[in-house]
């Protein structure tokens, strides 16, 4: 052996050390996902799309009868038209157009099947500027910001009208190495479980959610994402409760949710014949007709049991 080659093979193995040690630092890290080191990739303009959350100052009061007391005496007047305030917070979030790639995925049986995965990166921030109600001397109410930490506990789902399908995200710990060695190799990037945490104001993460198995008929889709904001509506139809009924009996409750929209002007014949990047090309964000997003409430979960 030459002294060149010798010189190769130790370099070689110098970099496969460096790489186990690195890996067995992180810890949590999910296994095969690379471990953050050196500069992050650059982003040119408008690769990351921007989401403004709305400014309703309405979220923070609401007005409801408490029919479990007037269900015992429909005469008690201080249990009708009830004020009840709430803090209401939102996060900013971006997120990169949706993507896909193919893995070879494990089936029931253990054997490894081809699978057409589509993708979203994001990020998350807590902005600070929360909305409070804080009661005034002469007993009206004002809202005024504040800076508090936020539970940030996401649900991410897919829903194809025209296919009459709701799809949640998967777990899928493949893919996101994948999709890391892709997008950035530097960044980690956290599926739906490990994201949930606290964020500190102006504390940003950044995520991916991963889906597979969708109908390839879709051509309009919405990705609705939950845990934005903790604004939320609730509504007692009229003879819901019943007296004796537990409390809450019949309350609908519904909550905020970002709904991002997009198109797909293909169609099955051609996701059968191209490759996944030809495929996200086709991908449009918005839909003809319609905002490219909106906030939107809906029963939560999305998908009832």
């Amino acid at each position: 052996m030459n002294a060149c080659r010798a010189f190769q093979l130790l370099a070689f193995a110098i970099l496969i050390v460096g790489n186990v040690h690195s890996f067995a630092q992180e810890g949590s890290v999910t296994p095969g996902v690379p471990s953050p080191a050196g500069p992050y990739r650059r982003l040119a303009p408008g690769v990351l799309r921007q989401v403004v959350p709305p400014v309703e100052y309405r979220e923070t009061h609401s007005r409801h009868d408490l029919v479990e007391l007037l269900a015992l005496n429909p005469n008690l007047d201080y249990a009708k038209n009830v004020s009840f305030r709430r803090t209401v917070w939102y996060l900013d979030f971006q997120f990169k157009d949706v993507r896909m790639c193919m893995l070879d995925l494990p089936r029931a049986d253990g054997k490894l099947e081809p699978k057409l995965v589509w993708y979203l990166v994001y990020t998350v921030t807590n902005p600070g500027g929360a909305f409070r109600a804080v009661e005034q001397p002469d007993g009206t109410f004002a809202t005024e910001r504040v800076d508090i930490p936020i539970l940030f506990t996401p649900e991410f789902y897919l829903e194809a009208p025209e296919v009459g399908r709701i799809y949640p995200d998967r777990l899928i710990p493949a893919a996101v190495a994948r999709i890391i060695l892709r997008e950035d190799p530097n960044r980690r990037l956290l599926n739906t479980a490990e994201i949930a945490r606290e964020l500190q104001v102006g504390e940003t993460v950044w995520g991916v959610v991963t889906w597979t198995d969708i109908d390839p008929e879709v051509d309009f889709f919405s990705i609705y994402v939950g845990g934005l904001t903790n604004a939320y509506e609730w509504d007692d139809p009229p003879g819901a409760y019943q007296k004796g009924d537990p409390p809450g009996t019949g309350r609908k409750f519904t909550r905020k949710y970002l709904k991002i929209n997009f198109w797909r002007p293909g169609d099955e014949y051609f996701m059968a014949y191209e490759t996944p990047v030809r495929l996200e090309k086709e991908i449009r964000f918005g839909q003809p007709g319609r905002p490219e997003y909106e906030w939107v409430y809906r029963p939560f979960p999305v998908i009832q049991p």
